[in-house]
């Protein structure tokens, strides 16, 4: 009898133990579905059943910050670490906190402490370092692959989760090919993995790659018709293209997601895609009244945009800088800043804050093309606005930031700063760059010698001369004498400087004539010849009979011809 009762208790105590585990590992497998509800309430029922156990501790932190709610995961790492404090899960978990906070060498120490406390065998706290490399915005992915390298030289090595850790790690570190080879390897320890497919779809995602992004999620959900993410990924794919396609997919993410304020969310972006915007912003408003404090910043973005394209400016406004306030860092997208630009430009003074926004959006984005698209709503809208110097400003930007920037960014870059009487900037842009880089151009020689003639109005200076002597000769021998009107002109403006000026008739008849070589029958090359040639004949006369005469820009203005902006 007494044999018999302990082995029910021994039964007894392992079924626990057993019904314990099976708990914390489905707590962990709805996190890994992404239903935070269901694995909170399901790690919390574990954590209740036995207090001490920093397995259960450490998964429902790890929810807790997957849920946005890092006061209570902070709260939860301290009290558990306080029970058990060299529980290594429990340090690493204490060490994502103090990433998230900025205390980078506090975090680290503990990283360290924990491996040593393991020796250095424990994959699931190199999991967990690494985990908390990737998911907190200022932690170290290199280190995270670091470690999980580690862990893959452990005896008898055959975690998924390392590799697909690594994945994120790698995507953090926009390496898509050692992503996507992290992603491949953990399929090939479970190739069930649901997750690493996605994954290796958000690869592709950030490349725009919809070839080779769209089946991955699509085999995703066939490899678990069960994992949520993949289908959220589609629905936002056929969001922005088909609104009916979009609407299939978001069906099953609810029907495969715990029901709450996310789901309510993402049913909120529908109505939007719908085009139903006065729906949307409804429905935003009472969840932002339903939920408080605790509602998703998102919804205030929803009423930024909705109010936006409803044409109530003022609310978009104050929605969208609610957003910024309080959405958390990681969540706020540089095309959030372009959006509050668009608000504030249609805000009678507040056009100059756009330009800050379309700065801010620039300095979040890592995608260079996003950049340069940015700094040309910066410049349309400098255009727009009349603010020449704006204008030069943003193309100076895209400039800079064009890999190879080609003559045309050159050109609009320089001639922004010669509308906006920038002068000497316009000059050393056409006269120097423009012109070493583009020699058998003629911008280069015509606005070099237009932004000179701009810094010497009254010639007194003798600034252009030599640039309209280039031009002059570059219009003739460039594109097949293409350019002859700017010869004339170039050709002109130096018979008024020689004339005017430098007293030297000679030399202005010299220039008469070479207007008349290019256009022998040029009217006011005719008659300017005729003008000065009397006048150089009495200058030899006696100084009695010598009458005053007319200078050349009194005697007939000249028309510029310009060349096709």
């Amino acid at each position: 009898m007494t044999k018999r009762i302990f082995s029910l208790l021994v039964i007894t105590v392992l079924g626990g133990n057993m019904l314990f585990a099976q708990s914390v590992d489905d707590g962990k497998k709805f996190l890994y579905y992404e239903r935070y509800k269901s694995a909170r309430e399901t790690l919390e029922k574990a954590l209740a059943a036995k207090p001490d156990n920093d397995e259960a501790a450490y998964w429902l932190g790890q929810v807790l910050l997957a849920g946005k709610d890092s006061i209570a995961a902070k709260d939860l790492y301290q009290k558990s670490l306080a029970a058990n404090g060299n529980s290594p899960l429990l340090l690493v978990g204490m060490g994502q906190i103090e990433l998230m906070e900025g205390k980078l060498n506090d975090a680290r120490q503990r990283f360290e402490t924990a491996i040593n406390l393991t020796k250095g065998k424990d994959v699931e706290v190199f999991n967990a370092i690494g985990r908390a490399n990737v998911k907190a915005r200022k932690g170290d992915a290199r280190y995270a692959v670091e470690k999980l390298n580690q862990a893959t030289q452990i005896k008898k090595f055959k975690s998924a989760d390392t590799y697909l850790i690594m994945g994120e790690a790698y995507r953090k570190l926009i390496d898509g090919g050692n992503s996507v080879t992290s992603f491949n390897k953990a399929l090939e320890l479970d190739p069930k993995l649901a997750a690493a497919k996605t994954g290796i779809g958000k690869v592709y995602v950030s490349q725009k790659n919809a070839e080779y992004y769209l089946p991955a999620f699509e085999e995703a959900i066939q490899l678990d018709p069960d994992y949520g993410p993949a289908y959220n990924e589609l629905f936002y794919h056929w969001y922005y293209r088909d609104v009916n396609r979009a609407g299939q997919y978001l069906d099953k993410y609810i029907a495969n997601s715990d029901q709450g304020p996310e789901t309510e969310y993402i049913k909120t972006d529908y109505t939007y895609a719908k085009g139903d915007f006065a729906g949307a912003k409804k429905r935003a408003e009472e969840l932002i009244a339903q939920y408080g404090d605790k509602v998703n910043p998102r919804m205030y973005r929803m009423i930024a945009y909705t109010a936006d394209t409803l044409g109530d400016h003022s609310a978009a406004k104050a929605a969208m800088n609610t957003f910024l306030q309080k959405a958390d860092q990681e969540d706020i997208l540089p095309t959030d800043y372009e959006e509050l630009a668009k608000i504030n430009i249609k805000i009678p003074g507040a056009e100059q804050e756009s330009f800050v926004n379309l700065q801010q959006a620039i300095d979040l984005d890592t995608a260079l093309e996003n950049k340069i698209k940015f700094t040309q709503v910066g410049a349309d809208l400098a255009k727009k606005l009349g603010d020449r110097n704006q204008e030069a400003n943003w193309y100076g930007k895209a400039y800079a930031l064009e890999k190879e920037p080609n003559q045309n960014d050159l050109y609009k870059w320089g001639y922004a700063h010669y509308q906006a009487g920038n002068y000497p900037t316009a000059d050393s842009l056409f006269c120097g760059v423009y012109q070493s880089k583009y020699p058998n151009e003629i911008y280069g020689y015509l606005w070099c010698a237009r932004a000179k003639q701009a810094m010497d109005t009254t010639m007194e200076q003798g600034l252009a001369v030599d640039a309209y002597k280039a031009l002059a000769e570059k219009a003739l021998t460039l594109d097949s004498g293409k350019y002859k009107s700017q010869a004339i002109f170039a050709n002109f403006y130096l018979v008024s400087y020689y004339n005017d000026i430098a007293k030297d008739m000679e030399t202005a008849i010299s220039y008469v004539d070479k207007v008349l070589e290019i256009d022998p029958a040029n009217a006011d090359g005719l008659r300017i010849k005729e003008i000065l040639t009397k006048a150089s004949q009495k200058q030899t006369a006696p100084k009695s009979n010598q009458p005053k005469t007319k200078s050349t820009s009194q005697a007939g203005a000249t028309k510029s011809s310009t060349v096709k902006n």
